[in-house]
């Protein structure tokens, strides 16, 4: 229902992209809600904030997928209310899904889910066998089969397994390659797998698999980074991080019914904040 403090912005066709903007302004303070109308999506926002709420309008339609905006719906969480059969959603959908995501990030989601779904049509065991961490860590087989190194961060295990990483590293990998492009991810990619995946060979053996190390480390860097420099637009709200703390402590104890990788997401995390804390030496050295 309207409130009566509210008047009307602007008009706009999508509803996902009405809805972006007002998770957005939400974070500054300005109080804004979407109305459906005859002639689209109209923005409410409150009489008081209305220069500013335009002012940020006009910024944000230039850009509309800036990781700013895809950060505050992401900490926020709304859900679109939206008629199911809309071809709009689906195409917003689409647009934003590969706005948000850069070659690296969506290559990445593309091999682990290629991987997972050529595992759930019976290749599992010779996927598994190609990917899984060396039974021996030792020059001769690094040589013969380098890839193994990183091969375990594409095989998931189950569907939930492979749904919540890969929904993970879109989220931040994209964030992260749109704001300092593709060599970074690739360097925090490799840095966070190979910490992890070593780590977790040297404590339990090679039977382990799954992008979480890598997740752990993106949350390690965006968190780190945030806090030493929230100028750059990267941060994760208290509530998340609080979240996968929370399930890396979990992990530890033996409530869970299922194994889980606990010094592959320990070292990811660890090896992520320590390159955030590089990175903001180098901006620092740069700049000074």
């Amino acid at each position: 229902m309207m409130t009566e403090d509210l008047r009307p912005l602007v008009s706009v066709q999508h509803h996902n992209i009405a809805l972006l903007f007002c998770d957005y302004v939400g974070t500054i303070g300005v109080k804004a809600q979407v109305v459906p109308e005859s002639e689209g999506f109209v923005i409410y926002c409150s009489q008081d904030k209305y220069d500013l709420a335009l002012t940020e309008f006009k910024q944000f339609i230039e850009q509309p997928h800036h990781a700013k905006y895809q950060q505050a719906a992401w900490q926020n969480g709304t859900i679109a209310d939206v008629e199911p059969h809309s071809p709009a959603l689906l195409s917003s959908f689409k647009e934003q899904f590969f706005a948000h995501a850069g070659l690296v990030t969506l290559t990445i989601f593309s091999l682990c889910w290629l991987v997972f779904i050529a595992s759930e049509l019976g290749w599992a065991t010779v996927i598994f066998q190609q990917l899984q961490f060396y039974p021996q860590l030792t020059i001769e087989q690094i040589t013969q089969a380098p890839h193994r190194l990183l091969g375990p961060a594409l095989f998931h295990f189950s569907w939930l397994h492979i749904v919540f990483n890969t929904m993970w590293w879109w989220q931040l990998g994209g964030a992260i390659e749109k704001a300092f492009g593709k060599a970074s991810l690739i360097k925090i990619f490799l840095a966070t797998a190979l910490a992890s995946n070593i780590g977790q060979f040297l404590v339990d053996g090679p039977y382990f698999g799954g992008l979480s190390g890598v997740v752990y480390g993106l949350v390690g860097y965006v968190w780190w980074l945030g806090w030493l420099m929230p100028e750059k637009g990267l941060t994760l709200s208290k509530p998340i991080i609080g979240f996968m703390l929370f399930w890396l402590l979990l992990g530890y104890t033996t409530i869970l019914p299922f194994n889980i990788a606990n010094t592959a997401h320990l070292l990811g995390l660890i090896s992520g904040c320590c390159l955030a804390y590089i990175k903001v030496l180098k901006e620092k050295k740069h700049t000074s």
